[in-house]
């Protein structure tokens, strides 16, 4: 298992640690538990209440995107090919894109993330992948289809009873993804200017702890895709923002949170 300092060192983390890790900053609007908002209400059938996170997630993101893409006074954003050259979380994780000819390639963060912007709304713009008014949810007409197995053999799909396609569950996991990397950048690259100058990192911790618990309870995510957040996650594992019977909470290392805990004098 290792101790705590070690779980840390390998995270590799640039020293001093970035701002967000210590608990002073790691703070949310309100206290609550988030779990209530990530739980599908029983009368709701799952391919609906995933379409339903979707929209509301990518949503809640956008807001933030918007603010790194303001103009300054001098004309130029926060987040530009001068500031930001790489789709980055850090020294450590870099992303880039397919284009055309499905070759990777490195592209700005601002770039990449509006080509992921306008991917992510032409598949929920697109009535084929996204059938049924996502922002609105509808309900199961049988309360009983949701307390049964989700799949119960091959022909069967998460939101299939509601119309969504076959491939439906993995272009959500995708979207998820997408929008998990950009969450990681906006913590890299920009959690002091400007979420933390314009007293906006409440409001950022808030709506990415929710993003986390929503992605891990419905599967959107997988463990090893959380890497370049492990830490934040661990120590919100160990502050009590993430509950015990979450899968977010089973994710973490609460080792390294509670070093976090200490590190920042709050243990």
């Amino acid at each position: 298992m290792g101790t705590a300092e070690e779980a840390l060192n390998s995270y590799q983390l640039p020293k001093p640690l970035p701002v967000w890790l210590n608990p002073g900053y790691a703070k949310h609007i309100v206290r609550g538990n988030f779990m209530t908002l990530s739980a599908r209400p029983k009368t709701v059938e799952q391919g609906e209440w995933i379409a339903h996170q979707v929209v509301e997630h990518y949503r809640n993101l956008w807001n933030f995107v918007r603010v790194i893409y303001e103009k300054e006074e001098n004309g130029e954003s926060i987040c530009d090919a001068t500031s930001c050259p790489r789709m980055s979380a850090g020294t450590n994780h870099s992303y880039t894109w397919l284009n055309n000819r499905f070759e990777p390639i490195e592209l700005p963060a601002f770039e990449y993330i509006t080509l992921m912007q306008r991917w992510i709304s032409g598949k929920i713009d697109d009535i084929k992948m996204f059938p049924t008014e996502a922002s609105g949810v509808s309900f199961a007409h049988n309360p009983q289809i949701t307390t049964t197995s989700l799949l119960n053999g091959p022909d069967e799909w998460v939101g299939k009873r509601s119309g969504f396609p076959k491939e439906f569950f993995s272009i959500c996991q995708t979207i998820f993804l997408q929008m998990f990397r950009v969450y990681a950048h906006l913590y890299w690259a920009h959690f002091i200017d400007p979420f933390y100058h314009l007293n906006l990192e409440k409001q950022l911790n808030s709506c990415f702890s929710h993003f986390v618990l929503t992605a891990t309870a419905l599967d959107l995510l997988k463990p090893s895709e959380l890497e370049p957040m492990q830490p934040l996650i661990d120590l919100w594992a160990a502050n009590g923002t993430f509950p015990p019977e979450s899968k977010a909470y089973e994710y973490a290392n609460l080792k390294v949170g509670n070093l976090l805990l200490q590190l920042g004098g709050m243990a």
